[in-house]
């Protein structure tokens, strides 16, 4: 794990206090704005919008890894909150110490479950707002474009002296310069392969692990949706767009536990247990538990799919959800873990999305 901070190219000394003094002018006319929702409205990253309130209850943290994650499971209970443009996932609990190889990490618990990709990972902030329940206190993570990767809120219970510690242990000085975004990445274009379906098929038969299928997909250099139209009828079928609201009543009504998974390029965060409160607010498909909130733009579903993958321990079956682009939104799958077959209960509830469930694997049930 890298420990240095990035080096910022040619800062702009007056551009932290433009963005504050814009930022105030919106919050006038609009209060409640959430603070992304602003840096969209002006024009600028998330992450230059946080900045912006250096020295006004924000302070910018160091990038050291390493004395990042060993600082948090003292704190005791938190927010663990994980999103992308379509979908967020909010978790409760403590964090378990981390577990990095190079620049790929765990957390592994069964309240806060992690996949780390530090690479991504280049910004850091502690935050104090002050509101009508007093001082909110998170630390926030963005990437390179100034993207928000990964937020951890302070609950009531939460260790506020070892919180303030974490943060006068990695707190840069005020002076530092406004930090500087890199221009948003070109979207990398898709692979037409031509591939070969019957041994693409025939590939896809002899996986025995779920972890292989990433690796399957970039060696046929093919994306998953398209990989999962090829499969179509044989280890795949495409749901409506109501799926994933069928999918969590169906859980939630039938006390099936399920794995929730949402993420961007820096990080996966998982959810694994039951899910009782569901409801539709608008364009938002939601899961409003105590321990743990979905934030779903159903709207913005354009792609639905059931995925059947052989292992040595069965059939895994998920439900997997895309946007228009074929961007990932989220995956479901029956809480499950490795060496054990999944949940009857689970792939009953899974297959029963589909009206023509496709033909199945060999020893499903």
């Amino acid at each position: 794990m890298s420990a240095t901070e990035p080096t910022n190219s040619s800062p702009n000394p007056d551009l932290r206090n433009d963005i504050a003094r814009r930022w105030a002018a919106s919050k006038a006319t609009t209060p409640h704005l959430r603070a992304r929702e602003a840096a969209e409205q002006l024009g600028i990253s998330e992450a230059q919008l946080v900045d912006s309130q250096v020295g006004q209850g924000t302070l910018r943290l160091k990038t050291d890894w390493p004395a990042f994650f060993a600082a948090l499971p003292g704190l005791g209970r938190v927010m663990a909150l994980t999103r992308n443009e379509e979908a967020v996932h909010e978790r409760r609990g403590t964090f378990e110490p981390a577990s990095f190889e190079g620049h790929v990490g765990l957390v592994l618990g069964p309240d806060i479950d992690l996949r780390i990709f530090l690479s991504h990972w280049r910004f850091a902030f502690a935050v104090e707002e002050s509101g009508p329940k007093g001082v909110r206190r998170s630390l926030q993570v963005f990437d390179a474009e100034g993207v928000a990767v990964h937020k951890i809120y302070a609950e009531e219970t939460t260790d506020i002296a070892a919180w303030q510690a974490l943060v006068a242990n990695l707190a840069m000085e005020l002076s530092v310069a406004p930090l500087v975004v890199e221009p948003k990445a070109p979207e990398k274009p898709k692979v037409n392969a031509e591939v070969d379906r019957d041994a693409f098929l025939a590939e896809w038969a002899a996986m025995q692990d779920t972890h292989e299928f990433f690796g399957f997909l970039r060696r046929h250099k093919i994306e998953p949706t398209d990989a999962f139209r090829l499969a179509e009828g044989r280890f795949t079928t495409r749901l409506s767009t109501q799926g994933t609201n069928d999918l969590l009543v169906g859980a939630s009504s039938g006390g099936v536990p399920i794995m929730v998974f949402v993420g961007n390029p820096g990080l996966i965060q998982i959810h694994t247990g039951p899910v009782k409160r569901i409801e539709r607010m608008g364009p938002w498909l939601n899961v409003l538990d105590p321990e743990f909130n979905l934030h779903l733009r159903e709207d913005r579903i354009a792609e639905t799919w059931l995925v059947r993958k052989p292992t040595v321990d069965g059939v895994v079956t998920s439900v997997e959800v895309f946007n228009a682009e074929g961007g990932r939104i989220g995956t479901f799958f029956g809480k499950r873990k490795p060496g054990e077959p999944e949940l009857e209960a689970w792939r009953k509830l899974a297959e029963g999305l589909a009206t023509n469930p496709g033909a199945p694997l060999a020893g499903a049930a």
